[in-house]
């Protein structure tokens, strides 16, 4: 081999390797061809790839941390904002009220079966009412005993109820609705009303009541409230007949006579009364 040869055959084999580096990597396939669809084919190293990613090549979402520190912080905020535009009144397990206001009642108005001699008392009257309620509280439920008396011109009207209450919160403003019901009592009559010998006490009329109503009452501090309160009512009266020896003394003929025939027999009603209050409480 002469010289020549030698210093061609050597360059050649310097260059190789340069070309080899300097070659540029084969295009993906196109369809049809060998290899298409497959990932990488043709191509230098993936993203990603050796750079500490999880499993599959996916990693956690960064800044997924910070996100729900954030929202955390965020809801112990709006926390403390409704506790402080909250009442603050706390839980209540106890509560008092009383209330006066204005009571319209009719003995007769639904039924009239002799309850009284609707020719010399008023069977329909408007009077002052008192009242005064207790009872236990949970949550948004109370119950306990109602007492109220009406007070009008010729008789009063008693009575004495078991009361449920359902109260719905809105910060110091408070709705609420009550449905009750038990026994109820007329008396006190006036003697120049009932004729001859009778008196109040030999006039004997009870019977029960079904009351259901609709209130607010405002709280000016956790432990007091005032309000109002609307209540309307069925009352189912019963009367027995008077014992006759109690009717000797009424005179034939006149008023006193004709009461003595009204009470000496049996006697009922169905009335109705429509109530409007107001309510100061203590709560407890």
């Amino acid at each position: 081999m002469t010289r020549s040869a030698l210093c061609l055959l050597s360059t050649l084999l310097t260059a190789a390797p340069v070309a080899a580096q300097n070659y540029p990597p084969p295009s993906q396939p196109v369809y049809g061809q060998p290899g298409y669809g497959q990932q990488g084919y043709g191509q230098g190293p993936q993203q990603g790839q050796g750079s500490g990613m999880s499993s599959g090549g996916l990693a956690p979402p960064t800044g997924s941390a910070a996100n729900n520190n954030a929202g955390s912080a965020h809801t112990e905020q709006q926390l403390e904002k409704a506790e402080r535009e909250d009442s603050g009144r706390g839980l209540e397990f106890f509560y008092i009220n009383a209330e006066v206001g204005g009571q319209h009642l009719g003995l007769q108005t639904f039924k009239a079966n002799d309850l009284v001699d609707a020719g010399v008392v008023k069977t329909s009257q408007t009077g002052l009412m008192v009242g005064a309620g207790l009872g236990l509280r949970l949550v948004f439920i109370t119950l306990g005993p109602r007492f109220r008396i009406g007070m009008f011109d010729q008789w009063q009207l008693w009575t004495l109820n078991g009361e449920l209450g359902l109260r719905i919160p809105l910060g110091d403003v408070e709705p609420y609705f009550t449905f009750g019901g038990g026994y109820a009592s007329v008396g006190a009559f006036d003697s120049g009303n009932l004729g001859g010998s009778l008196n109040s006490d030999d006039v004997d009329i009870t019977g029960y009541n079904i009351r259901g109503g609709f209130g607010i009452d405002l709280y000016l501090s956790p432990a007091f409230s005032i309000g109002a309160n609307l209540t309307g009512e069925m009352l189912v009266l019963t009367r027995p007949g008077v014992d006759p020896s109690k009717l000797q003394g009424s005179a034939s003929g006149g008023s006193a006579q004709a009461a003595a025939e009204v009470y000496a027999a049996d006697g009922s009603s169905i009335g109705a009364a429509v109530t409007l209050s107001g309510v100061a409480g203590l709560h407890f």
